[in-house]
């Protein structure tokens, strides 16, 4: 990344909750809010991984970050972890939702369970924890708020449906809090991302067990309808990205290792910008939301996905084991139908 063009003291004396701060996406906001001054609270139900990150970014940047165990699913944990907070900084300007969960799976193969999971954390996560903070914080101060969304569901992406569904909420949430509170002196924004490298989420999507081979873009692209014979295991993915990555033994290593790199090939060659985001973009267009700079923009929801959703819309779609599985589940439902003699409902 270029080196940054924001004042190094610009966040000074400004106080930052980051959910899901301690991992992925939001260890990267967390990051960059302390380089540039600021003091954070990293919120997680892992507080081992919390506590980790605790210690690598007060060493990094000379900021104080409070690591607090909690479950932005349950309003009653983020209370408790709001009053701790409050009364070990004393404010909170800033709230960054960026707690999310995530996995590859079939509409027809999703179960109420997976669905329900990723809307409780991504959804229900995000109201929880933004109606907390204004009754404990914002109410009376004012102050900032940043959703972590996603574009999915801006196109129907397949294998999304239940995380398509949470971030849709999300985004209507954002408009819906900017209007509401907005008379209180807070301004409420949402980002969303594209394909990130190098994080837990591109790592479970990129990397799914549906993948059992690597290929080029291209060759994929126009071979998509010939490989109707590979088959996968939907009930393999329903594993939250919140979750511990699995970790490949040393005999798999290497061939995890040319996987991952055969998934940023594929995807990097549709965006635009010919390269997959870093923690850094994102972290960034944060930073920027938070600035006076910014304090006439709210209700806004800010894509930072290098162009990727306008010219790779269905890039789930692009592996030939989830295009297969796609059309062969529809194709055995019609023989199936045949066979039976059932009428068609099409």
């Amino acid at each position: 990344m270029a080196p940054s063009s924001f004042v190094s003291t610009c966040l000074s004396g400004k106080v930052a909750l980051i959910t899901g701060g301690g991992s992925g996406i939001g260890l990267g906001i967390t990051r960059k809010l302390m380089q540039l001054g600021c003091d954070t609270i990293i919120l997680s139900r892992n507080l081992k991984r919390l506590t980790q990150a605790q210690h690598e970014l007060e060493k990094e940047t000379n900021q104080r970050c409070l690591p607090l165990a909690a479950d932005v699913r349950h309003y009653d944990s983020i209370c408790d972890a709001i009053d701790t907070a409050l009364e070990y900084f004393g404010k909170i300007n800033i709230l960054v939702n960026a707690a999310a969960g995530n996995f590859l799976c079939s509409l027809s193969n999703l179960t109420y369970k997976g669905f329900k999971a990723v809307m409780e954390i991504d959804a229900h996560g995000t109201f929880i924890v933004s109606h907390v903070t204004f009754k404990k914080a914002f109410r009376y101060e004012g102050g900032v708020i940043i959703n972590i969304s996603m574009t999915p569901h801006y196109t129907g992406a397949l294998l999304q449906t239940h995380a398509g569904a949470a971030k849709a909420a999300v985004d209507a949430m954002t408009k819906h809090m900017a209007v509401e509170w907005g008379p209180y002196g807070i301004r409420v924004n949402a980002i969303a991302p594209g394909p990130i490298a190098n994080t837990t989420g591109f790592e479970r999507l990129s990397d799914s067990p549906t993948r059992n081979k690597t290929s080029n873009l291209r060759t994929n692209a126009e071979n998509l309808l010939d490989n109707s014979d590979h088959t996968s295991s939907n009930s393999q993915t329903h594993h939250l990205v919140t979750q511990e990555p699995s970790k490949p033994n040393n005999s798999n290593l290497k061939t995890a290792e040319l996987r991952k790199h055969a998934a940023m090939d594929q995807m990097s060659i549709l965006i635009p910008l010919q390269r997959l985001g870093q923690s850094e973009d994102v972290a960034n267009s944060v930073v920027f939301l938070c600035l006076p700079e910014s304090n006439y923009i709210t209700g806004a929801t800010l894509v930072v996905d290098g162009g990727q959703w306008l010219t790779c819309c269905n890039f789930t779609v692009l592996e030939p084991n989830n295009m297969s599985k796609w059309i062969r589940d529809a194709q055995e439902s019609r023989r199936n139908a045949t066979s039976l003699r059932l009428p068609s409902r099409f």
